[in-house]
């Protein structure tokens, strides 16, 4: 990975712009989204202060760099990810890496057995969300809504399906370290994911269905449909192998309901705001993977049917 070569975050979402942020003020980076606009991104921490960090913004149709990028950071929602890396191809060298910041277990495998060059994956729980006022078309640097909002610091960890580039995972975690992100490379990035994903499997479409904040799922009414979901993810986490978290599933999962009481899950954001949600990266693995092992599992596929798409 060369040094001196900018990053390309590709999508213009929470994610992408917390991520093109924080690393804008030590790396040269370009956020590729679906429109041009400011180049200058209203970042606000989770101390609540508000900051105006310089970065370069371009539309993805008409990025032309000068240079090869040194990464490629797809931000995107996890529908839209392979579109958006269809469109770029063109422009990039087959060996150039990526870094996947998809929710769900879905684009991840696909993208590392069809992308010519090294395919990382990272599972973060960075919490930022994008407020209702913000637009992309606001081009005024003095307007006080931030384009988004850092709703609390997390981890990232990064690594690769088939273990084969952890000198790179390595490289990417510390040049977000040096940004002020913590971050680790990692061996076991599989697990990581499908732990992330039992998490979000629960939170997110429970939220989206009954348009809740995450704590709400730790209410009396909701225990019994909480329960039975985790019993059903354990018998998928233990056919695919992923040991199951030292506290166990109930805990682990409840946990995270509680630190994450008052967020909006980024599937009750996408609801709200009219936008598809990523049922099929979220749940879909789930049942592709009960099917595979021949489980029967009716409160996911009840899940799966009643979660927006």
């Amino acid at each position: 990975m060369a040094t001196n070569a900018p990053w390309l975050i590709v999508g213009a979402g929470a994610l992408g712009q917390l991520f093109a942020a924080s690393l804008a003020q030590r790396q040269r980076v370009v956020l590729l989204g679906r429109r041009p606009t400011r180049h200058v991104i209203r970042l606000r921490k989770p101390d609540g202060t508000d900051h105006q960090i310089p970065a370069r913004r371009e539309s993805l149709e008409q990025w032309s760099g000068p240079e090869s990028p040194a990464l490629v950071i797809l931000a995107t929602k996890s529908h839209h990810g392979k579109t958006a890396l269809d469109a770029l191809a063109s422009r990039l060298p087959p060996q150039t890496p990526l870094l996947l910041l998809q929710n769900g277990f879905l684009l991840q495998p696909r993208l590392t057995e069809q992308w010519s060059g090294p395919v990382l994956c990272a599972s973060t729980t960075e919490a930022a969300y994008r407020p209702a006022t913000a637009s992309g078309m606001d081009l005024d640097p003095d307007s006080p809504t931030p384009d988004v909002i850092h709703a609390a610091a997390g981890e990232t960890w990064i690594g690769d399906l088939a273990d084969r580039h952890v000198t790179l995972a390595t490289r990417v975690a510390e040049c977000l370290a040096d940004a002020g992100m913590k971050a680790a490379a990692c061996q076991d990035i599989r697990h990581r994911l499908w732990r992330k994903l039992a998490i979000n499997a629960v939170i997110n479409p429970l939220t989206a269905i009954h348009r809740v904040r995450n704590g709400e799922l730790a209410s009396r009414a909701f225990r019994p449909r909480v329960a039975a979901l985790i019993a059903e993810i354990a018998h998928i986490m233990q056919a695919e192998d992923v040991p199951p978290p030292a506290q166990g599933w109930d805990v682990f999962i409840g946990d995270v309901i509680q630190a994450t009481a008052n967020n909006r899950s980024s599937m009750l954001q996408d609801v709200l705001a009219n936008r598809p949600t990523e049922r099929d990266a979220i749940l879909g693995p789930l049942e592709e993977a009960a099917r595979h092992h021949g489980l029967h599992l009716p409160a996911i596929a009840d899940l799966y049917r009643q979660t927006p798409p």
